[in-house]
């Protein structure tokens, strides 16, 4: 658990505020979608039959194992992926708070909340193409969007640095 993480089991929507003014959902990219990997899937399967069946006929018969166990082993790697795909995180604006709202693979939600009036949201450049996007107040200090692209981030800090304002100057 982080340093200033809450844990809440439950819906996360029984926690979120009535008035919202600003809210972006983050996930992970997944450049295949489900459907394409059923069909990549299909392809691999057929292929490995294919390949198998010539080399049974070749006589090497024991060759047909390691080409289900290649499929299988893909299987399982794409499915790790999608699973942790599942994770997200859900930046919120509403009330007087900034709520970071962070669900894990295994569905864990933990929850941060900063006073929107006194945050400040900085991107730190940390390389070439590598940054990080920091939520800071009082002395505490969050990383978000830590699973998507550097210029994602840089595209959500604009968003949220554009809805503080707009919060901050309303009467």
């Amino acid at each position: 658990m982080g340093r200033f993480g809450l844990i809440f089991s439950g819906m996360a929507d029984e926690i979120a505020p009535a008035t919202v003014h600003w809210q972006s959902t983050v996930r992970p990219h997944r450049s295949l979608p489900p459907r394409g990997f059923h069909v990549l899937m299909a392809v691999l399967a057929l292929a490995s039959i294919v390949s198998g069946i010539m080399f049974v006929r070749a006589g090497a018969w024991p060759v047909c194992g390691f080409f289900g166990l290649d499929v299988l082993l893909l299987y399982i790697a794409f499915r790790v992926s999608y699973r942790s795909g599942r994770m997200h995180e859900t930046l919120r604006l509403a009330g007087d708070d900034l709520t970071v709202e962070r669900v894990s693979i295994r569905g864990e939600v933990r929850l941060w909340r900063f006073q929107a009036f006194w945050l400040r949201v900085r991107l730190v450049e940390t390389g070439q193409d590598t940054n990080r996007l920091l939520l800071t107040s009082h002395g505490r200090t969050l990383a978000v969007a830590g699973f998507v692209s550097p210029g994602e981030r840089r595209t959500l800090k604009g968003e949220l640095d554009q809805a503080l304002a707009e919060w901050r100057a309303r009467p």
